[in-house]
């Protein structure tokens, strides 16, 4: 697949490239992360390889990853007309303002204003709610975007980080209503982070949001740089986003993705990137690079095809254990398939033996 393939974002007709460049590390303002150099060349190459989109947040390094975008494109209405800019909203950069920050229509509508001040374009493309705010109406704020979108400063809306139950709640709310509904699910998601597969996938998939995985690397657990043997070399400021991922499941993972990475003649990283790829409902991975080689190495990963034996090995390694109410569903597999009882058992899976009988259930 070329990073010029463009697919459509769920259930929208927005075209997005089937990898999205990450802006969280442009500026150095945090003590880490990439120059404004370098992060020009990072878009550069991205744009340059048929890359379109490129997401931000309004409060990644202080403001200055949404300016470093705006400073680099701003002035180009050919580039900026081609690109796909997406941008997040709920962080506060305003310190002691109660409506700095949230989801109220004041504070959402004043984030957009900041937003295309600093990105220095009319308009956002997509327009994120970056995580639930448990203090505002969700019919408030979805009502402030729909404001945005009627006004032309916001194309399409999406959500990230937010319960299954409450994007349903709001989408559902927006169909009805006739407002603009959330196009996209920006999620965590990853080989080491499944449990997004219970409830926020299905729910996705059921009500059209393209998926939009973040971390797929797992802050580069995934990276190929940690295995056994080099763990302990992991640098301080890493850990904290590590957490307890540097364990003994990880590392057979990892040898496990190094064997796949050698039959394919590739990296850890692509192969791990790959399987984040095929899983159903995603329409865009987001990458993070600090380093243009970071950027490379990243993309050579849709040059990658898993074989189907490969895809169920790394599924079956890392799947997940969920609990009510999937865990009911091998119960009675045979009411979802239009299946009968035979010998007083419903379908070959269920454990439970019920009254015997030779009429359909």
């Amino acid at each position: 697949m070329a990073l010029d393939h463009y697919v459509t974002l769920g259930r929208s007709g927005l075209r997005v490239s089937p990898l999205c460049l990450g802006a969280m590390t442009f500026g150095e303002d945090l003590g880490w992360g990439s120059s404004v150099e370098e992060s020009q060349q990072i878009m550069d190459r991205f744009i340059a390889a048929g890359g379109n989109f490129i997401d931000t947040a309004n409060f990644y390094t202080k403001g200055h990853s949404e300016k470093i975008i705006g400073d680099h494109i701003g002035h180009d209405p050919a580039k900026r007309d081609r690109l796909v800019i997406a941008t997040k909203f709920s962080g506060n950069l305003y310190p002691g303002d109660p409506n700095g920050g949230g989801s109220g229509r004041k504070s959402v509508i004043k984030a957009c204003e900041h937003s295309l001040r600093r990105l220095q374009t009319d308009y956002i493309d997509l327009y994120w709610l970056h995580n639930w705010d448990v203090n505002t109406p969700i019919d408030e704020t979805m009502a402030a975007l729909e404001d945005l979108v009627r006004s032309g400063k916001v194309r399409y809306v999406g959500v990230s980080d937010t319960p299954a139950w409450k994007v349903a709640q709001a989408n559902v709310m927006a169909q009805f209503r006739g407002w603009s509904p959330f196009i996209g699910l920006q999620i965590e998601y990853s080989l080491l982070e499944r449990s997004v597969e219970q409830e926020l996938v299905p729910m996705a998939q059921e009500l059209g949001l393209g998926i939009t995985p973040w971390s797929p690397l797992k802050s580069g657990v995934l990276s190929g740089k940690y295995t056994r043997s080099s763990a302990n070399g992991a640098k301080a400021g890493r850990s904290a986003f590590m957490g307890t991922f540097l364990n003994e499941k990880t590392y057979t993972l990892v040898d496990e993705l190094e064997v796949i990475a050698k039959a394919h003649d590739s990296t850890v990283a692509r192969v791990a990137l790959a399987w984040v790829r095929t899983r159903p409902g995603v329409s865009s991975t987001i990458i993070g690079a600090r380093r243009l080689s970071q950027l490379e190495d990243n993309l050579k990963s849709l040059d990658l095809t898993l074989t189907a034996a490969e895809l169920a090995h790394l599924d079956a390694l890392t799947k997940p254990v969920f609990g009510f109410p999937q865990n009911m569903q091998p119960i009675f597999p045979a009411i979802h398939n239009g299946g009968t009882m035979v010998n007083g058992v419903y379908g070959p899976l269920s454990p439970f033996v019920l009254e015997k009988t030779d009429k359909p259930y």
